[in-house]
């Protein structure tokens, strides 16, 4: 895993969020809501990745490093490690490219079985794995209420600073605000109004 991060966890800590929109080309949009806390949008920047592909961790990348905000950026915040489908995200490398720690966040744990088979269905399947399982060990963290909580994994922070991180930011619901803005954005840009959950 990447070099863990030490540094003291504001309320205004810089958390670049990034969500995928729907799946309804081969081409898929992809937003990151830049943040201060979860209280305010100070950017947004947009890529694009292929459905089901392999270039997430490449666009996602290039996406942070070309941002002018990418010196201010703290924490990266992921939408789970797959977009477009099945296009896996390396957080180990994005957090090594990038020098910014890495968190993932999930609404519930991963089926790996169902994933798997999911994958079969397409190319290089064991790459694809790999990747998905390189993301590391899954941490509950409770953000609103014990009845909904989220998961996380994370690179280059400890998961206890992570879990701040997304505590931090959960001020509207359990779900950071980084996350759920991407998400809404993403999808009212591609779908001409926002729809379903970050």
């Amino acid at each position: 895993m990447g070099e863990l991060k030490a540094f003291h966890v504001k309320d205004e800590i810089r958390i670049l969020g990034i969500d995928d929109s729907a799946l309804i080309s081969d081409t898929i949009t992809i937003v990151g809501a830049f943040f201060r806390g979860g209280l305010w949008l100070d950017g947004v920047l947009r890529s694009y990745i292929t459905k089901d592909g392999m270039d997430a961790t490449d666009r996602i990348i290039e996406m942070v490093l070309r941002s002018k905000h990418s010196s201010q950026i703290r924490v990266i915040m992921l939408d789970g490690v797959t977009y477009g489908g099945f296009n896996p995200v390396d957080i180990v490398r994005l957090n090594g490219e990038t020098d910014i720690p890495v968190v993932v966040l999930m609404r519930d744990i991963p089926d790996f079985e169902k994933i798997e088979s999911a994958l079969s269905f397409l190319s290089e399947k064991e790459e694809r794995m790999d990747i998905i399982k390189k993301a590391g060990k899954i941490h509950k963290v409770i953000t609103k209420d014990e009845l909904n909580p989220v998961f996380i994994q994370c690179c280059g922070i400890e998961p206890e600073l992570a879990a701040r991180v997304v505590k931090i930011s959960s001020t509207r619901s359990n779900i950071p605000e980084p996350l759920r803005v991407a998400h809404l954005i993403a999808t009212g840009v591609v779908l001409g109004e926002s729809r379903g959950k970050a």
